[in-house]
């Protein structure tokens, strides 16, 4: 039963490396939310990371033959820094297998403490396989990053620390959920000392693993994972986590890039500190916990995971930050092509901030806006602003939670398809952002059909994404979504979206 992790924490061996971090009033949040909200500064850690708590913890636990015998583990980097600090403290060699889209900070990071990297797959459980492999083969000692009891004990002295430092109990606690390990540990603890106090999970909406057990009744696999907040893209909820998570955990919150993106920015707006996108992912569920249920004055916790994030990330995060606090819209409005016709439409906008205007000539009689514009948080702002311009007469569509016209199609307003043009299907694409993969894509598609339109952007992410238009008569769709599946990429097709028929393709009159 969970209350056996109350010793194994207690007894938990974490302070020769670790540091008891702080939990720090978040103010501007607080006033925000109308609650008083503190965070857990995990990203303080010598490694920015809580992984080194369950790391250092696991090795102290082996014997010296083990430890003769070196350590491997697979991670997509926090914990992988965790051990190779602890390996390092304590003269072991370690070995850390790590999928191809790790960022590259986690990999040098990992390298810098003195292990040995093996980059190897594209996902945690590719990397997994591998050190396995390696467990069988060279006798090594596979460290789990949070399958393990005496990892999950490390973990647990976040929840210890949080009962000491704050004293009373708090009215709920949200914790980021990966594999697991950290939410076990620290809802062990603390609902053994605080019963009454909520323990709220937090997963992203793309890697809900637990979400999932937890609907079924049973660990499963989910098919695909997420891989924007890389710390806690994990496609399985730990089999001894599970077993502590469904006894201690009161609820299951999933958080979206947008959101996660917007929580970053709150944590910067508070500390001054970047969070990575797994780091703020707690913060996230909480702001969406107070959302939905209501609560005002009360004491919520949320926990400060990780800060080990790539710098050319944060500019897909501040795109991606302002649309997640509901405080920017994307529109599309069709206005009269005529002379002052632009000019009367700013004015139907009022005094409003526009972040976006991308305009181009569709026909002699309208005209197509896309506009990005700064609206209040809450929804009424926005449904307010589209009624008020179709009164007036403007035909406005809400695009915002439009995921192709946020990534793609605000960069190409104003390319529709020649009238010539025939049979094309749109697709958009998502890979892992590594050396090879688009040529991969591009030689999967061959000579058999042609290319009409084409966008790549790289995000700043461990993914790209590509839009693609392709000419394919219907008697060859079949066989195009075979060569697709077996390229083994996540696509959608896009060619009946809203955004693709009004801004790439061809005017009514000429499909």
């Amino acid at each position: 039963m969970p209350h056996s992790y109350i010793k194994r924490i207690l007894d938990a061996r974490v302070y020769d490396v670790a540091r008891e971090t702080p939990v720090d009033e978040a103010m501007l949040m607080s006033r925000r939310l109308g609650n008083q909200v503190w965070l857990k500064r995990e990203d303080l850690q010598p490694v920015f990371s809580f992984k080194l708590r369950g790391a250092y913890n696991k090795m102290q636990k082996l014997t010296p033959e083990q430890l003769a015998c070196g350590v491997v583990a697979a991670s997509a980097g926090n914990h992988a820094q965790g051990l190779a600090m602890a390996a390092q403290r304590m003269g072991v060699k370690a070995t850390i297998v790590m999928p191809r889209t790790t960022p590259a900070i986690k990999v040098d990071a990992v390298r810098n403490r003195g292990a040995k990297v093996v980059l190897q797959g594209d996902s945690f459980e590719d990397a997994s396989l591998y050190a396995q492999k390696l467990v069988t083969e060279k006798s090594m000692v596979y460290v789990h990053p949070f399958d393990d009891p005496d990892v999950i004990a490390g973990q647990g002295t976040v929840g210890m620390e949080i009962v000491r430092q704050h004293q009373r109990p708090l009215d709920a606690i949200f914790v980021p959920v990966g594999g697991g390990g950290l939410l076990a540990g620290v809802a062990a603890y603390v609902k053994y000392v605080w019963p009454q106090t909520r323990i709220i999970g937090v997963e992203p909406a793309d890697a809900a693993c637990l979400q999932l057990a937890l609907e079924r009744g049973r660990r499963a696999v989910l098919p695909e994972v997420g891989l924007f907040a890389d710390g806690c893209a994990v496609a399985q909820i730990g089999k001894e986590p599970f077993r502590v998570i469904r006894h201690t955990v009161d609820e299951v919150i999933t958080a979206g890039t947008d959101e996660i993106c917007a929580a970053i920015k709150d944590i910067f707006e508070d500390t001054r500190a970047i969070a990575e996108p797994a780091g703020a992912l707690a913060l996230a569920g909480l702001k969406k916990y107070v959302e939905h249920s209501g609560v005002q004055q009360q004491e919520l916790l949320a926990i400060v995971s990780g800060a080990n994030t790539n710098f050319d990330r944060l500019r897909y995060i501040s795109e991606r930050t302002e649309i997640g606090e509901q405080r920017e819209a994307v529109i599309s409005v069709t206005i009269p092509e005529r002379p002052g016709s632009f000019r009367a439409f700013c004015g139907a906008l009022g005094r409003r901030n526009i972040t976006e205007f991308n305009y181009r000539y569709s026909d002699p009689g309208q005209a197509l806006v896309f506009l990005g514009l700064s609206v209040v948080p809450g929804g009424g702002d926005l449904a307010e602003l589209l009624a008020d311009l179709q009164r007036q007469g403007y035909a406005t569509e809400d695009m915002t939670d439009n995921e192709m016209a946020k990534l793609h199609i605000r960069y190409m307003v104003g390319g529709r398809a020649p009238p010539d043009l025939e049979n094309e299907v749109v697709y958009r694409v998502e890979f892992p952002e590594r050396p090879g993969a688009l040529l991969k894509f591009l030689s999967g598609l061959g000579q058999r059909w042609n290319i009409s339109m084409f966008h790549y952007r790289n995000h700043g992410a461990a993914y790209g994404r590509i839009l693609a238009g392709i000419q394919v008569p219907r008697s060859e769709r079949r066989q195009f979504r075979e060569m697709l599946d077996a390229i083994n990429y996540p696509y959608w097709e896009e060619t009946a979206n809203r955004a693709y028929q009004l801004y790439l393709g061809q005017s009514p009159e000429r499909a």
